[in-house]
């Protein structure tokens, strides 16, 4: 089988999963629990979740571990299970797939900032943490290292330099942008040309976004980093729209039939690699499947 840059270097436009915490909640995840500990402690729902979406018909297949650092985990007492549990996360999505795909190995934010951006951390001590987590990613069988939903060019670029200094896989790279009176902007102020540019100067041969708008926004958002990354392609995570409040509940409101209608336009906006981040399911990504394989 080609490597997924291969199959993008040739034209086609592959479709990436969904959601996984809205499916880890459905089956029981409580807001207390660690969503990666379920790794270990529901190997069947995990490696189900995997599943569903390859049945949907995604190509690439992420990870239950976009919280694995020691950083995020040490907030439930397991930053010495960092190494487990990211190995069994990868294993796991390898074998939901069941060789009819790519897994992507969710790499999230910290959740601290460095002390030049006011924070408490040093790039080295995000690089050590970032590291620990790829490796065990990489060994648990992964085919790429899939950092998202970042906001700091300075924690971006030490994730992307653990995961090319320790690793062989190729390095995909997003950041959630948020509508503003001055455009698009991280939380940090990073605008997606200035992050794409970042990404690739760090080493990382995919950018994009994911999380924080729903695919109407990703459309220009898309543009933006297209016009300034002309031939690096482009992965696209969007939310199922931006969540309202329900009942105390988040929900969101984009069904698959809308998503999958607006799939022609991020294709012709320049994305290469299409999937959903918060609110989507396999029906959402089945829909834009169909889409954009019609297209």
């Amino acid at each position: 089988m080609k490597t997924f840059t291969e199959r993008i270097a040739q034209g086609d436009i592959l479709i990436s999963d969904g959601a996984m915490g809205t499916l880890l909640h459905a089956k029981g995840l409580t807001a207390e629990e660690c969503p990666e500990s379920w790794c270990v402690s529901h190997p069947d729902v995990v490696r189900g979740i995997a599943r569903a979406y390859a049945d949907a018909g995604a190509d690439i297949v992420e990870t239950n571990s976009f919280g694995g650092s020691s950083f995020k985990l040490k907030a439930y007492g397991m930053a010495h299970r960092v190494a487990e549990f990211n190995r069994a996360a990868a294993a796991l999505a390898k074998e939901g797939i069941a060789g009819r795909g790519y897994v992507a190995a969710s790499v999230g934010p910290t959740g601290h900032i460095v002390e030049q951006e006011g924070g408490d951390v040093t790039p080295d001590q995000l690089y050590d943490a970032f590291k620990e987590q790829i490796v065990a990613l990489a060994e648990g069988g992964a085919d790429a290292i899939c950092i998202e939903t970042m906001s700091s060019l300075t924690e971006a670029t030490a994730a992307i330099r653990a995961a090319r200094e320790n690793t062989s896989l190729p390095v995909i790279c997003t950041f959630t942008f948020e509508a503003g009176v001055k455009g698009f902007r991280t939380m940090m102020g990073v605008k997606p040309d200035r992050a794409a540019k970042a990404a690739a100067a760090a080493g990382a041969v995919i950018a994009g976004a994911n999380c924080g708008n729903g695919i109407v926004n990703m459309i220009e958002i898309t543009r933006q980093i297209r016009a300034t990354v002309p031939d690096m392609p482009i992965l696209i995570h969007a939310n199922a729209g931006i969540p309202v409040i329900e009942d105390g509940k988040a929900c969101f409101k984009e069904t698959p039939e809308f998503m999958a209608g607006k799939v022609r336009d991020l294709i012709e906006a320049g994305a290469n690699i299409i999937g959903g981040c918060c609110g989507t399911t396999p029906g959402h990504i089945g829909a834009i499947a169909r889409a954009a394989r019609q297209r």
